[in-house]
């Protein structure tokens, strides 16, 4: 098991190393097309700003939307492993031919491919593909294949029109406008994301579930089945409420910040029930109940044994509560739930630091402040006033010259390809983090993504950035010069808009693809000095790259699992 756990993390950091020759290239490729950076300069620069995304996206969707891809039960060691395989083939195989192809997609692909293969090894043909995979999240992001390109397109349409306008104050007046509607939208973004996080910190999602479960299992002749149905029905209306009276709270986000929101909610009372709910998962989970639900998967007599440890560790609840109201210490809650359902003598100590250290107001605070956007929504701000005031001070206070403006946009090129690394490191950067961990946690290394160990994206992050130096100039070429020949004007249009997008579409928590988006930027600045500047011909071979990479990635890795399970 550790042999082959070791096996999948550098398998993983291969597959971040050739990502870079993909994705990092990409967020550098006009940069270095248009002259304005060398490309060790411009590795360097994109990297940089990879690593600050880490401070600015407090969500990491992408890590996010792989792990949901696949049902949790059908998420195996050999699965991981045959989806990296495939990916990093077809990784590999774009590449060469200078295609730039999706990474996240791959990833998507391989995964679902092989979680498929495993399911119907073991479930049969007949098994419903649906309870597989998320069939939402892959429709999705197939939808994205063509709409972020697009979207990028459109939107360095829209930034090369204004840009080269004759009229330097209606231009101003232009991005000012943009950029004020643009803080009204994110704002939006910011407030129903805070709600969706509420919406699952109250485990109304869960709740949902359950009754939608309990009413399809409804027998009116079955005292048992009706009080299901009507359990989940009260807890699902209590949530529901609670959710109800915080929505006022949230939408006042800016004035009362996300500590108020907390100490409001915990004095009236609202976080009660899942104070209790949420301290019994962590302690049952620091007593191995995750490992434990891993190991059932695939084995008959470790499944028997995690049901009955979901049943009785359901029961935690009542020495929990009472260690809450402080009715009782932290050792006697030990004690009482040592008799319920027995903790392992490694892990007393973890969890008697867990009852010690528990709050559910700094947990609330967290999981509100996962939706502030703040740091976005500035940062546009900030480059549109930087844009401004390039523009007034070469075409206003000096005199301008084709030498001049040349010379700005080159320089306003380095800010746009640092927001380009931003938004990539953001989409891009945490997914092999996320694959990663997923190999811990299903190996029973750790229990949660929380428990991440330091390395994991010191790692990630080396291995991408190394990537980038080692060969992602195939891709360079093709993103930089083969799509259209960009000027640094057209190249600040370019990188805007895809890093427009990508914070975008992070803001809606949908999957994309870097290389979709910067793609389809090019070809929108490339668009405006006539159609026949693109060569279509380039761009209609990457659309049907786009397209095929789920579909093959997922054939690949359903045969490799195949292979795999002959020599498990």
């Amino acid at each position: 098991m550790i042999t082959f756990l070791i096996a999948i993390i550098a398998l993983a950091l291969i597959f971040d190393f050739i990502n870079g020759f993909h994705d990092a290239a990409n967020s550098i490729a006009t940069v270095v097309s248009t002259k304005v950076l060398t490309p060790l300069q411009a590795v360097i620069w994109a990297a940089i700003f990879n690593v600050a995304a880490y401070w600015i996206f407090q969500d990491h969707a992408v890590a996010n939307t792989i792990s949901k891809t696949v049902n949790k039960e059908f998420i195996t060691l050999p699965v991981i492993f045959s989806g990296l395989i495939a990916a990093i083939f077809w990784n590999l195989l774009t590449w060469w031919y200078g295609i730039p192809s999706s990474s996240s997609h791959t990833l998507i692909g391989g995964f679902a491919g092989a979680a498929i293969s495993h399911a119907l090894t073991i479930k049969g043909l007949d098994f419903s593909w649906g309870k597989i995979v998320e069939s939402d999240t892959i429709i999705k992001t197939v939808m994205f294949i063509f709409l972020a390109p697009l979207l990028g397109m459109i939107v360095s349409i829209f930034i090369t029109i204004i840009t080269v306008m004759r009229n330097i104050w209606l231009r101003i007046v232009v991005f000012t406008l943009f950029t004020v509607a643009i803080f009204f939208l994110f704002d939006r973004f910011e407030e129903n994301k805070m709600n969706q996080n509420a919406i699952k910190f109250l485990k109304i999602d869960k709740y949902t579930s359950d009754l939608n479960a309990a009413t399809a299992k409804l027998n009116p002749n079955d005292s048992a089945t009706i009080l299901a149905v009507a359990t989940a029905q009260k807890k699902l209306a209590k949530a529901t409420a609670i959710h109800t009276n915080l929505k006022p709270l949230i939408a006042d986000y800016d004035n009362l910040g996300a500590d108020s929101i907390s100490k409001t909610a915990y004095q009236n009372g609202w976080l009660t029930e899942i104070e209790i709910s949420k301290l019994k998962d962590e302690v049952r989970n620091a007593n191995d109940y995750l490992i434990l639900e891993s190991a059932s998967l695939s084995d008959k007599n470790k499944k028997e044994e995690f049901a009955k440890a979901k049943e009785f560790t359901e029961k935690y609840k009542a020495p929990v509560t009472l260690y809450l109201t402080k009715k009782i210490t932290a050792d006697s809650t030990l004690v009482l739930m040592s008799a319920i359902y027995p903790l392992k003598e490694a892990n007393i100590t973890k969890i008697k630091n867990i009852l010690s250290k528990f709050s559910i107001e700094k947990s609330f605070t967290k999981d509100i402040l996962k939706a502030d956007n703040k740091g976005i929504t500035w940062g546009i701000a900030g480059m549109t006033i930087i844009f401004c005031l390039a523009f007034l001070y070469s075409e206003k206070i000096k005199t301008p010259t084709a030498y001049r403006v040349s010379n700005m946009f080159k320089k306003l090129q380095l800010l746009s390809s640092a927001a380009f690394s931003i938004g990539h490191g953001g989409n891009d950067a945490q997914k092999v983090m996320g694959i990663i961990g997923a190999a811990l946690i299903a190996s029973g290394a750790i229990q949660d993504f929380g428990q991440l160990p330091a390395w994991v994206p010191i790692a990630c992050y080396a291995a991408i950035g190394f990537g980038t130096l080692s060969g992602g100039w195939k891709i360079v070429k093709t993103m930089g010069t083969k799509i259209t020949k960009v000027t640094p004007l057209e190249g600040v249009a370019a990188e805007t808009a895809g890093a427009f997008t990508l914070f975008f579409t992070g803001q809606m928590g949908i999957p994309v693809s870097t290389t979709h988006t910067i793609a389809g930027s090019i070809m929108g600045v490339g668009a405006t000095k006539r159609l026949s500047a693109v060569r279509w011909g380039v761009t209609i071979n990457l659309i049907w790259a786009w397209i095929l990479t789920i579909p093959i990635s997922a054939l690949m890795a359903a045969g490799i699992y195949k292979l795999v399970m002959l020599f498990m």
